[in-house]
């Protein structure tokens, strides 16, 4: 482990440097392992995760031991920010599946910063309200959609974050993320093939292809990823204007370049 700034992760990059500079110090850079949990559901979250690569699924555990994910979070967030709403037992397990690297910071640390950045409040608001869209989209997507649809918005959405046509899962990993019997993951992944969705499907290791998975899946991918785009699309904007209200130079040189 070592020091690190925001390098990698988008949520971070958004950041005026004199807000990041308050988390910059506690900051250390760790490694995502293959299946390690984060966050597990009624433990108290310790640390809060800014990923800079890798892909880590939000899981409900349900007491009959059947588990369904609610999100997946990649460079474009944080695991374990929503303690900044009130301290309380974390309501889901962070399972990391696809392998990368974080910025990791304690949550009391991150509280701390939190409370004296107005900017860092902004960014959380922003990251919180794409994490509702997943939710709420998700919540919608389960009840009307069909479940090949929903596996392959999943792998889309996977693929987002590990920027590569080809994902470390299995498919006892896909039939707890989709919250179906392996056999049911089994038979959708026959199907995909068929259509040319996947080209492969080895152990461990899921091949796609991007285009024709995109139109096996439902709506739901698109609405999403556009949803997240505008909301970094507002976030790099205003961070942008800070930091010329903050070095009036840069403003003039800029004016100057498009002369």
């Amino acid at each position: 482990m070592s020091a690190s700034g925001g390098n990698g992760n988008r949520l971070l990059a958004t950041l005026p440097a004199a807000d990041l500079d308050l988390l910059g110090p506690e900051l250390e850079t760790v490694a995502l392992n293959q299946d390690a949990v984060l966050a597990r559901a009624g433990d108290e979250i310790d640390y809060v995760f800014f990923p800079h690569s890798g892909a880590i699924t939000l899981m409900i555990d349900m007491a009959d031991g059947s588990t369904v994910a609610t999100g997946v979070v990649g460079r474009e967030g944080a695991v374990g920010s929503l303690s900044v709403l009130g301290s309380s037992p974390s309501g889901i397990t962070a399972v990391v599946r696809a392998v990368g690297t974080a910025s990791r910071i304690s949550a009391p640390r991150f509280h701390a910063a939190f409370g004296r950045s107005a900017a860092i409040r902004q960014a959380m608001q922003k990251h919180i309200r794409s994490m509702l869209i997943q939710f709420q989209l998700g919540s919608a997507c389960n009840a009307l959609h069909p479940v090949e649809a929903r596996m392959a918005r999943w792998l889309l959405q996977l693929r987002d974050r590990v920027d590569s046509d080809i994902l470390p899962l299995t498919q006892q990993a896909l039939s707890q993320i989709l919250g179906v019997r392996r056999t049911t993951v089994t038979l959708l992944m026959r199907n995909l093939r068929t259509r040319g969705a996947i080209r492969s499907d080895q152990r461990g290791r899921i091949e796609i292809d991007r285009s024709r998975l995109s139109a096996a899946a439902c709506e739901c991918h698109r609405v999403m990823r556009l949803e997240a785009e505008e909301i970094f699309s507002d976030n790099m904007a205003r961070s942008r204007a800070a930091a010329l209200t903050d070095n009036p130079r840069i403003s003039e040189i800029e004016t100057d370049d498009a002369l």
